[in-house]
């Protein structure tokens, strides 16, 4: 009886094996360069190959890891690529992927195709400027299947709009040169007011953007019609907005310093500020300078002015990137053992819809970080994860920051969290606060969503308890937790502002 329970299981599971066999296909591109590329590309790279089930954006702009986005990819770095040569892609180089099957085991059915050449090794992410890429093309996996693929797109510089209230800032920071031994260039765009006048003292803004930001946001802002109907309207403040650039070495620079980035919070603060605001401003009045943000915009806002109490007059932070490591998202980097499981063996979400449905697991992220990654791993993925190492982890091997967790298994160093509490902001506040607390009367404003679609709330919460719980002096923040409101719901240029132009009534003169 039970041999013949067992002919009947292998011939189910060989049944399934077929049905599972006839439902794949096997995808070979067999890729180009185009006459006016070949002389464009370097030999030194990672090529992705993009497999996206939806059309748009364009497969190789679908890199953050929604499920409704369906986007499969697979990386492999070349040392010795040869434009002249027909590259054939398969099954057989050593892929990086984001899924569990390979290009011999393709789920049948309709994908958007498009292949990127990285290699502007200079910047860390795959829409850096001078990197190669075909145009998407739409292709049928049905048993195997060959396709022709040819690159002959190239991403562009980054342009500032030409517009009468809007100027371009690229700077070179003699602190990050020297600490990169190279030229090292700072970039930012300026909106002036409406009747700006040179030589007249003003106040400034300085914002930062959510993950990856860059100077060129102005371009949509100043396109918003009913933004700058407001904004050269009597109604507005005549305030200086700067917008900084989140460009980094391994990602988003969080515009503060680091181990392995270098001095980017020198650089901003005593190269780039002077320099815009001998330039524009009229005044280097710190009673009339602010910071804002939103998400890492957020973090950086509030970690600028923590850090440089004396340089800003307020910081209006929204949604901000976790500010204690007690709660790093749901993670305890002091306490907890890994990254990707919970002490009960649960895999932990890293986002979640405003009902609470988490959609994106933490070891799901960090394999899309991974894949973007040169070294396979997220260390220098120009991604979220890759950035914060970078900005809190002391130097590793290879050029690489020290991972705080393991790539593959999410197991966490301690002694590597141990370095991360430099940043961590209840620490530092408490730590410092006799010194620290009397310099951020009124400078202090955080709002968060309580359901905030990357669980930062909780962060938020325990700095919240800590600041209320300050003496001598008593903390005056405002931190406010609006209940059934996700990621930076309530952040608008429009209302910064206005908070600044509340703010700026209780300043006499500037």
């Amino acid at each position: 009886m039970k041999k013949k329970l067992l002919g009947v299981l292998l011939c189910f599971i060989v049944m399934l094996d077929v049905v599972s066999q006839n439902n794949v296909g096997e995808l070979t591109v067999n890729l180009s360069f185009s006459e006016k590329i070949k002389s464009l590309t370097k030999s030194k790279g990672r090529l992705y190959v993009f497999l996206a089930e939806n059309e748009k954006p364009q497969p190789r702009l679908q890199t953050f890891p929604n499920p409704m986005s369906l986007n499969h990819i697979f990386a492999t770095n070349f040392s010795n690529l040869n434009p002249n040569q027909l590259l054939v892609l398969n099954s057989t180089l050593p892929w990086s992927k984001t899924i569990n099957w390979s290009l011999n085991s393709i789920p049948k059915g309709e994908y958007f195709l498009q292949i990127l050449w990285d290699q502007n090794l200079d910047m860390s992410r795959t829409d850096a400027p001078g990197n190669l890429f075909s145009k998407p093309q739409k292709i049928t996996v049905n048993g195997k299947h060959t396709v022709t693929v040819e690159i002959d797109q190239i991403v562009t510089e980054r342009r500032v709009i030409t517009h009468k209230q809007v100027k371009e800032i690229k700077f070179q920071s003699k602190v990050l040169s020297e600490w990169w031994n190279k030229p090292m260039y700072l970039k930012a765009s300026v909106l002036l007011p409406l009747n700006y006048k040179s030589g007249k003292s003003y106040p400034i803004r300085y914002n930062v953007a959510g993950y990856g930001g860059r100077y060129t946001r102005v371009n949509s802002i100043v396109r918003n019609g009913e933004f700058m109907d407001w904004w050269n309207s009597e109604k507005s403040p005549e305030i200086i907005n700067v917008f900084l650039d989140g460009d980094g070495p391994f990602g988003d620079s969080y515009q503060m310093d680091s181990e392995n980035s270098g001095p980017y919070g020198k650089a901003l603060v005593y190269e780039l500020i002077p320099f815009i605001e001998s330039k524009y401003r009229g005044t280097s009045n710190a009673l009339t300078r602010f910071v804002d943000g939103c998400s890492t915009g957020g973090w950086v806002s509030l970690g600028l002015q923590l850090y440089y109490p004396d340089h800003f007059n307020g910081a209006f932070s929204y949604s901000p990137d976790a500010i204690e490591f007690e709660n790093y998202q749901l993670i305890n980097i002091y306490e907890d053992k890994n990254i990707f499981v919970n002490e009960f063996g649960f895999p932990r979400p890293f986002a979640r819809f405003i009902d609470g449905e988490p959609f994106l697991s933490m070891k799901k992220f960090i394999e899309f970080e991974n894949v973007f990654a040169s070294s396979n791993t997220y260390l220098n993925s120009g991604g979220q994860f890759g950035s914060h190492t970078a900005l809190y982890s002391p130097k590793g091997e290879n050029g690489l920051p020290k991972p705080l967790f393991d790539a593959e298994t999410g197991e966490i160093d301690k002694s590597v969290s141990e370095h991360w509490k430099k940043y961590d902001f209840k620490i530092y506040a408490r730590k410092n606060w006799d010194t620290l607390g009397p310099k951020l009367k009124g400078k202090i404003f955080i709002w968060m969503g309580d359901m905030d679609h990357f669980y930062l709330n909780s962060s938020a919460r325990e700095f919240s308890e800590f600041m209320s719980n300050t003496e001598n002096p008593k903390s005056d923040a405002e931190i406010i937790f609006d209940p059934l409101e996700g990621h930076c719901s309530k952040f608008s240029h429009r209302i910064v502002l206005e908070q600044i132009q509340d703010k700026l009534k209780n300043i006499k003169e500037y």
